[in-house]
């Protein structure tokens, strides 16, 4: 239930605020409002990423193909953004949810000193945290 938290404050926020408009005669903007409170709720939630695999599934993948493992979680503004730079190449990495996977939380922290730093991408045992999207996709030209 946790990765969908931010997206239902979002959906429960903009419901009552475009009730509150709505109810003091203001239809058209409260029905604006509501699409960008859902808008904000779609592009937080997990359904804009990939399926997420497991830590270990994505090493053993990773092992075979060769594509990078991006280690993400719902709600940061840096993974939604590496998403959306990525277009359709994001179909063909492997995407570990760090709040549905320990194992995938432990590698981000082995990664990075600690810090549970997302998006971090992990490419042939090599770690890079918030990388530029080009970088990623010239990893995965590479593993091709």
């Amino acid at each position: 239930m946790r990765p969908w938290n931010l997206s239902l404050l979002f959906v429960l926020c903009g419901s009552a605020l475009a009730t509150g408009l709505a109810s003091s005669g203001s239809p058209g903007a409260a029905a604006v409002l509501l699409l960008v409170f859902l808008a904000l709720a779609g592009v937080n939630s997990p359904l804009i990423f990939p399926r997420s695999v497991g830590a270990v599934e994505a090493q053993r993948r990773s092992a075979v193909d060769g594509r990078p493992v991006i280690y993400w979680r719902p709600g940061c503004t840096y993974c939604i953004r590496l998403r959306i730079r990525l277009g359709r190449d994001v179909r063909q990495l492997h995407w570990v949810d760090i709040w549905r996977d320990p194992a995938g939380a432990a590698a981000v922290r082995a990664a990075n000193d600690g810090n549970e730093t997302v998006p971090t991408v992990v490419v042939a045992g090599r770690s890079c945290t918030n990388p530029d999207a080009e970088w990623v996709r010239e990893q995965l030209a590479r593993s091709v």
